[in-house]
């Protein structure tokens, strides 16, 4: 469970999340709504750690380790996986390289006596991921989401959640850079990830997502604080209502 008490947060002495409490537990699903400059986004980020972020406030665990004192890469390790918005491009790092080594490292986060995989080995692996993905094998030669489309990015995306299994999935906005035949097939695939042994963390202003991810929970947010909580129900409220009438 990722469990969020008194969080207060200034970045460039501007207040941006204000005493949110929250609660992500295992197995369930939730959605994070609201308007735009809400800082949705923002949540999003501090779980993942923004190096940026003064923190005023707060209360954090995640599986009763305390989040705060967690690299991002230790946050990793304790299952933690964002969805970027804006899916970055990195050169010089090679796809399949970058793959290969966040394996290995969830392999011995599993076991610390594991061996690291080689790339033969690993290329051989992956390739009925990459199949199932109808991702060209020649793209792991390529650098790391340099020049990818925004289909592809969100597919590479998904098949790194098929290799660490992560408990706690963010999608924040997974929507960007996608046409509405992509980002259907993303919900497809998202919709076969779902299980009872991970939970999806939702960002969205577009409610299309829902119909393919059941939801546990909805928490809105306004001007960085929880504004309003309940269950799947209040979606279909504000799709009929918008945020404007919501009290």
């Amino acid at each position: 469970m990722i469990k969020i008490e008194d969080l207060h947060i200034k970045v460039w002495e501007k207040e941006i999340l204000n005493w949110v409490n929250l609660k992500f537990k295992k197995w369930k699903n939730y959605c994070l709504l609201g308007k735009n400059g809400s800082w949705k986004s923002s949540l999003s980020a501090f779980l993942m750690w923004q190096p940026n972020y003064e923190y005023i406030s707060w209360n954090v665990e995640i599986d009763w380790e305390n989040l705060l004192e967690l690299s991002p890469d230790e946050r990793s390790a304790m299952w933690i996986f964002l969805s970027f918005q804006n899916v970055p491009e990195i050169k010089w790092i090679k796809l399949g390289e970058f793959l290969r080594t966040i394996y290995n490292i969830h392999l011995k986060n599993e076991n610390p006596e594991q061996k690291d995989i080689s790339p033969f080995i690993f290329k051989r692996f992956i390739k009925k991921h990459l199949e199932e993905l109808k991702i060209e094998e020649e793209f792991l030669d390529r650098d790391l989401n340099v020049w990818f489309s925004g289909w592809e990015k969100r597919k590479i995306e998904i098949l790194q959640m098929k290799l660490i299994w992560p408990k706690y999935i963010i999608l924040d906005e997974i929507d960007s850079g996608l046409d509405l035949d992509a980002f259907k097939s993303v919900c497809k695939l998202l919709k076969n990830l779902d299980s009872e042994n991970n939970t999806f963390i939702i960002i969205t202003h577009y409610f299309k997502i829902l119909d393919y991810l059941e939801i546990d929970k909805v928490y809105v947010m306004k001007s960085g604080e929880i504004f309003k909580k309940w269950w799947k129900e209040l979606v279909e409220y504000i799709k009929e209502n918008w945020y404007e009438d919501l009290k």
